[in-house]
């Protein structure tokens, strides 16, 4: 049975936590990044797909390589952030599943649907993406996923010769508070949901 987690633990994973448009020059070490993997890696994703493939871009000819890919109002933010993690899904994820779902032929589930293969790496792999928003948060590290880049250039830049392609990015690090943003309002309960 699971325990439900404090007040403290739920600010710090979503009602306090903020997206993060600006970062104190601290770096991120490559071991919390592992540590940030090992967390996440551990969320659920159907028939333990684990689609999602990550590309920690921390290093200056990283960035440089990835500038050319960013819009304008991206640009800036990304350049400082300390990492920014290409968040991708493996296109040819179904390969793995011989080890990571060994109780069935579920390699064959997806080799003969390429929609079905498409839909469940895409939505999987966003899901693992948000399992590592979660995590760095839980390892205190801020977030700032977005989108505004051209992903085809970030594919070319650094996941040609793959079966990776990209969804979105996410700049972590140690957000600038004073850079952040006034919260936007949330729909409602009953805007949003339906209890059936």
């Amino acid at each position: 049975m699971t325990t439900a987690i404090g007040q403290d633990a739920l600010d710090t994973l979503f009602t306090g936590a903020r997206s993060h448009n600006g970062w104190h020059d601290e770096p991120v070490a490559d071991e919390l990044l592992r540590r940030l993997y090992g967390l996440l890696r551990m969320g659920p994703t159907s028939a333990n797909c684990s689609p999602a493939r990550f590309v920690f871009v921390r290093t200056q000819e990283g960035k440089r390589r990835l500038a050319p890919a960013l819009s304008k109002g991206n640009l800036e933010k990304t350049m400082a952030a300390p990492v920014t993690v290409i968040a991708a899904w493996d296109t040819a994820f179904y390969d793995k599943l011989p080890a990571l779902f060994p109780h069935a032929d579920a390699r064959s589930w997806f080799t003969g649907s390429p929609a079905a293969a498409h839909e469940t790496a895409f939505r999987n792999g966003t899901l693992q993406a948000a399992y590592l928003i979660l995590a760095a948060r839980g390892l205190g590290l801020d977030a700032g996923p977005m989108s505004g880049f051209d992903k085809a250039l970030v594919d070319q830049a650094f996941l040609a010769g793959t079966t990776w392609t990209t969804n979105f990015l996410i700049n972590l690090g140690h957000g600038d508070s004073a850079k952040v943003f006034g919260r936007l309002p949330r729909l409602g309960f009953d805007e949003a949901c339906v209890l059936a």
